[in-house]
């Protein structure tokens, strides 16, 4: 006898937004350890750069307080997911047709994002409240988590 007939498969959404918490949680931090990783080799490439042309690459160093945004606006908007993300089976995609988020979304996504840290992580608090397991900075830009391993690319 099959056990399906006992615990029906759940929906598909809520089978695409399920445990997506704490996969977002990972996926943050793999995604600031490589992004920490890329920013000091950033700043010892900088710095060599700096004393090769007299100081005047050093006005570079302006860039890297820009790399969190860039980093997320650009793989985002351009594949779906950072390799945080991916690593943690996660993908972003638009709300209602589960397609590729835009380079604009992605760009508005970020700064919620980032906003969202401003204050305290509050407006993460909406995530647990959800049945989609959406934060604030997801519903403000119409887009939402899936699993992958549920969503065929």
């Amino acid at each position: 006898m099959s056990q399906s007939l006992f615990y029906p498969p759940p929906p598909p959404d809520q089978a695409l937004s399920q445990g997506v918490i704490v996969r977002r949680c990972a996926a943050f931090i793999f995604d600031m350890m490589g992004i920490a990783m890329f920013f000091w080799t950033m700043v010892i490439a900088i710095a060599i750069f700096g004393v090769l042309t007299l100081g005047f690459g050093w006005l570079a160093f302006h860039i890297l307080p820009w790399l969190p945004l860039i980093y997320y606006t650009l793989l985002i908007g351009g594949t779906g997911a950072t390799p945080g993300q991916r690593l943690a089976g996660l993908a972003v995609r638009q709300d209602a047709t589960l397609e590729h988020p835009t380079l604009v979304q992605a760009f508005v996504w970020t700064l919620l994002l980032w906003f969202s840290f401003a204050l305290a992580g509050l407006p993460f608090l909406l995530a647990f409240l959800n049945p989609r397991h959406r934060a604030a900075h997801d519903l403000l830009c119409g887009l939402t988590l899936v699993r992958t391993a549920q969503f065929p690319y």
